[in-house]
């Protein structure tokens, strides 16, 4: 859901502070008072992720207080308004959680676990770049002595897992199948503990669409990585050779595939030409790229408005069957991967240890390939899934998020209003005094929404007093949402696109391997010739090449 309901603290979900580059550790104090900077030393200063500021900070004027926060974020769940699919455009649903999985590649902490006399100041700072360089996929590498554990014993390839076969299932549900689930620990006196994903972010596991795009990455890379061993390319230098055209390939599906679905292209075109304006414009050679909490807190966070209550799984759970609790539930992160009646809330309850087989998804269903020229991997229109529009309406089940989904288990919160993701979104944004939309367009120099922008539409119905409020105090992510609700036709635009592009362009940058610093590669991976020699790689290509092209791998439940 692009910024996810978890946040990294360490290798769990809840980021309870944020270390503001000139600033501090700007902790959670738990009233709804923005945090005070801590003081930090050193060594506790680079063991937090990295952020800074883009824009100034919100005074406590243009603050929201509980209460408003809490009636706007009722009113951007309200159950009694339907949000409408994607209209303009129709974004096929799998996006929302490629961008999901991308926000976890920026985000990771990659030295959460590893800190030890052996890890350098270096390595530190550089664990904690917002880089799109895969780091979730990879970890330190197969040569890192706590990370080879996420490869097979050739330290090349990555581990996959095995679905476990469900009693009672038909031939291809009743049997485990290999490579359609992550791998997981499968040891350990506790099930959460055998459950748990071998991955260097567990986050890609906690909701299941999320893992299974995951899971194809793998394969990604271990087809590549197979194809150049025979080759005989050497094996000392065959698996930074994979890692490198897999990143490649990546970011151009995240700049000519996903960035054109989420946000208006002329910013795209401009920033990805000609430079930054804003964010990070002129960065020295060893400058380790940070993260705006304008884009950590709000503007990447446009995803939440994109998830849909529930998907038309696969054949199993057609019709809106692969409902959003369940897409939680059949994780190790979130759930148990157990159905009903087991208690979700129990990490030990439930008999499955992996992933169920009649839970593999069908990607025909989430990706358009006949988009792509591949009409035999259509399906109708009643089993594809878009995604909800971009804009200040999320769905219902967003309302009252599982514990699991923030890194909680056994009792909710007294209030209930801390299970609802808009309501912990906007709360966050006052613990880091987040500036306001209205803020953010004069800093970027974007023409500011006007008040009759916010009067009520299709989107959240607002109160005539919170509407008042809103039109000069607006916070960010419900400014971003309403940018492109009535402004950008579905995109961020304005403020929102502007943020969302020049990060982007500044993580790309950022990595190792970088199609911003290297303009003239081009992919060479694409399955269709024809599509290879106009240069097109899209997610679809992607996921052709990892699965070989197979209706029975990309969808090995049958039709």
């Amino acid at each position: 859901m692009f910024r996810s309901a978890r946040e990294p603290q360490s290798k769990r979900h809840v980021r309870g502070s944020f270390f503001v580059v000139g600033e501090g550790i700007l902790g959670d104090s738990g009233t709804d008072t923005p945090a005070e900077p801590q003081a930090a030393s050193t060594v506790a200063a680079l063991r937090k992720f990295q952020f800074s500021r883009l824009g100034p900070k919100a005074k406590e004027a243009q603050r929201l207080d509980r209460a408003d926060r809490v009636e706007l974020a009722q009113a951007m769940t309200d159950r009694s308004r339907p949000q409408p699919d994607s209209d303009n455009p129709k974004v096929p649903a799998g996006f929302t959680y490629l961008g999901q999985f991308v926000d976890h590649d920026l985000t990771l902490d990659a030295t959460a676990v590893q800190l030890d006399e052996d890890v350098t100041v270096q390595q530190l700072l550089q664990g904690r770049s917002p880089a799109l360089d895969l780091d979730s996929l990879y970890g330190l590498g197969p040569g890192h002595r706590f990370d080879r554990r996420f490869y097979e014993d050739d330290g090349i390839r990555l581990k996959t897992g095995t679905t476990q076969g469900v009693p009672g299932g038909d031939a291809v549900t009743g049997t485990p199948l290999t490579g359609f689930d992550l791998p997981r620990v499968g040891a350990g006196s506790l099930k959460s503990e055998r459950r748990r994903p071998l991955i260097p972010d567990p986050r890609n596991d906690e909701n299941l669409a999320v893992a299974q795009i995951h899971s194809a990455f793998i394969r990604f890379h271990n087809r590549f990585a197979t194809e150049l061993a025979t080759k005989g390319v050497s094996s000392a230098v065959l698996f930074e050779s994979a890692r490198e055209a897999v990143v490649k390939h990546y970011q151009w599906v995240l700049r000519n595939d996903f960035l054109p679905r989420i946000v208006d292209e002329a910013i795209l075109k401009e920033v990805f030409t000609k430079g930054r304006r804003f964010f990070e414009p002129a960065p020295g050679e060893h400058d380790f790229p940070t993260m705006p909490i304008e884009f950590s807190v709000a503007a990447y966070r446009l995803g939440h408005s994109m998830v849909r209550g529930a998907y038309n799984w696969n054949r199993v759970f057609d019709n809106g069957g692969g409902t959003l609790p369940f897409l939680f539930r059949f994780t190790g992160t979130s759930g148990i991967l157990s159905p009903p009646p087991a208690d979700v809330t129990n990490p030990e309850a439930g008999d499955f240890e992996r992933l169920p087989t009649n839970w593999i998804v069908d990607f025909r269903r989430l990706f358009d390939f006949r988009a792509g020229g591949r009409d035999d991997l259509g399906v109708t229109a009643a089993q594809f899934n878009v995604t909800k529009r971009i804009d200040t309406l999320l769905v219902n089940p967003l309302a009252e998020l599982p514990l699991g989904s923030f890194g909680g288990r056994g009792q909710p919160p007294n209030d209930p209003n801390e299970l609802n993701l808009a309501f912990r979104n906007l709360t966050r944004a006052t613990m880091t005094s987040l500036a306001t939309g209205q803020q953010m367009a004069k800093r970027l120099d974007v023409k500011p929404l006007l008040p009759s922008d916010f009067d009520n539409r299709d989107g959240a119905q607002l109160s005539d007093g919170l509407r008042r409020k809103l039109v000069d105090h607006c916070p960010l992510w419900f400014y971003v949402l309403r940018e492109a609700e009535v402004n950008g036709g579905g995109r961020l635009t304005g403020v929102g696109g502007r943020i969302v592009a020049e990060v982007f362009h500044r993580a790309m940058e950022g990595s190792r391997y970088s199609l911003v610093r290297d303009p003239f590669w081009r992919p060479f991976l694409t399955p269709d010739p024809t599509r290879r020699s106009k240069e097109i790689f899209e997610m679809t290509d992607l996921l052709l090449y990892a699965f070989e092209g197979k209706a029975e791998l990309l969808n090995p439940l049958g039709p």
